[in-house]
């Protein structure tokens, strides 16, 4: 921000009042001391002399004169709600510069338009005539930047989120300047429960970008997902980390003991060679606060009901990994998905393990992209639970996503008419389900998500009607096909 005179602040203030507007009282130093951040001398020039402005409905007040929601919580004070539904004004407070200043609307139709580069270039432009932005820029994946080229940004958006947006605004084509963006969740497809879904935004690297984060609440998707890419070498990563962590706390982590190549051959279905990696060294992880990971054969923990048993799939297209829940309504199994034709291991999915919970509430939770990339989650959850006050509530709470209805339907099963004609060669190997099938591609959904097929528009909710759970592709892709009337 450079530095602006005296003078010139005070023909901004005389300019506002030609224009009808009343500036608000200034703030003595005394006072503009006590504020918890640190004010440039331009910011302080400006606030001596005037503390905000009142313009028909509109007050922008600029500073924290209440607590709450205009305090400088999120690298940003709010100035001003705008009248109608025009959103509200925040300006940044980055500890050598403020600003910009951006107007967000954050509710049904969300809309971010970036009005000024500094709070004293807003200020002085609110004397002339008001412009409308004609100028546009994008607002990528936050993981697209943390793993970009781009190393500064990527250290702004400090590893990204999977419903984080961020918008660059170190160099706008121009000003004011709207924002190409729309959250993840959707108010349509009569929203699954509660329409919590909200906005929050974020002003990081002293105004130099802007997060954007979608809360998905009792609602669905409403775009594809950017995942973190999971490492090509997972699978022996994931050996290091859970070895190192057991070594670390061994009171706290135990592994047991891995299997023979010999004694893999006589699996019931084909194990790959990263699959191996894993199984070689470990047979299971047991910490508190997650039930055993159990990655061995005929487990007294994996029995499953044969009805539901037939539902999930049946023998071949899927392997046990653990037992999740304290009762009967929220039991599932987790396990690896196996595509029969390939012998791939795909997803790691739970499942409502009781035949009448999973016909009456169809669905499931995607936990994983794979078992060593399950493998890698664990042990980034028992590092976090290992310097946490309480291990076992920090992993039970790290996990909750591992069960299936946790109130987060996010992704969005569909008719299967919808998938009719799909050029994607897997929906296309869907398609032809008979009537009333609803289907999900979970390929750009987060990790963890819950799929509930009964939240579906027009599934018939709690009806005993699913026959049976049909995967595609070792679990990218489930479909729900209905019992015949």
């Amino acid at each position: 921000m450079s530095d602006i005179s005296l003078e010139r602040v005070r023909a901004a203030v005389s300019a506002l009042r030609a224009r009808g507007m009343e500036p608000l009282d200034g703030f003595p130093d005394a006072e503009l001391d006590r504020w918890p951040v640190e004010l440039p001398q331009a910011v302080r020039t400006v606030l001596r002399e005037v503390g905000g402005v009142r313009h028909g409905r509109s007050r922008y007040d600029f500073g924290p004169r209440t607590p709450g929601p205009r305090d400088f919580a999120q690298g940003h004070w709010t100035l001003g709600d705008l009248p109608g539904d025009d959103g509200t004004l925040v300006v940044g407070v980055g500890a050598s510069d403020w600003g910009p200043v951006i107007r967000v609307r954050p509710w049904d139709d969300p809309e971010i338009v970036v009005e000024a580069p500094s709070f004293t270039a807003w200020l002085l432009g609110l004397a002339g005539e008001p412009a409308r932005p004609r100028v546009s820029v994008p607002a990528v994946p936050s993981i697209e930047a943390a793993e970009g080229e781009d190393a500064e940004l990527a250290a702004l958006v400090a590893g990204g989120g999977q419903l984080t947006d961020v918008v660059d605004l170190r160099a706008l084509p121009g000003y004011p300047c709207r924002v190409a963006w729309e959250p993840y969740y959707s108010f349509e497809y009569d929203t699954a429960d509660t329409s919590g879904s909200e906005l929050t935004y974020e002003l990081v690297g002293d105004g130099r970008a802007l997060l954007l984060h979608s809360f998905v609440s009792g609602d669905f998707l409403g775009r594809p997902v950017r995942r973190p890419t999971v490492p090509a070498d997972a699978a022996r990563l994931a050996v290091g980390e859970l070895r190192a962590l057991a070594a670390a706390h061994p009171d706290l982590v135990a592994l047991d003991e891995g299997h023979t190549d010999a004694a893999l051959d006589t699996w019931p279905v084909p194990v790959p060679d990263d699959i191996r990696t894993v199984l070689r060294e470990i047979g299971g992880i047991r910490m508190p606060g997650l039930p055993p990971l159990r990655l061995a054969p005929g487990v007294p923990e994996h029995a499953v009901d044969p009805e539901a048993h037939r539902m999930m799939g049946g023998d071949g297209t899927y392997w046990p990994v653990a037992r999740l829940g304290r009762g009967p309504h929220d039991d599932a199994l987790m396990q690896v998905r196996v595509d029969p034709r390939t012998g791939e291991w795909g997803y790691v999915v739970s499942i409502p393990a009781d035949p009448g919970v999973l016909r009456g509430e169809p669905g499931l939770a995607l936990v994983a992209e794979s078992l060593p990339h399950l493998l890698l989650t664990v042990a980034r959850i028992g590092r976090a639970a290992a310097a946490a006050a309480d291990f076992a509530a920090h992993v039970r709470g790290a996990t909750a996503g591992f069960l299936t209805h946790t109130g987060e339907p996010w992704t969005r099963p569909v008719p299967i008419e919808e998938w009719a004609g799909s050029p994607d060669p897997l929906r296309a190997a869907l398609a032809a389900l008979p009537p009333g099938t609803h289907a999900a591609d979970l390929r750009d959904s987060p990790i963890p998500t819950d799929l509930c097929f009964d939240r579906a528009e027009d599934w018939p909710y709690g009806a005993d009607t699913l026959d049976h759970l049909r995967f595609e592709a070792a679990g990218r892709l489930v479909a729900a096909v209905r019992k015949r009337r």
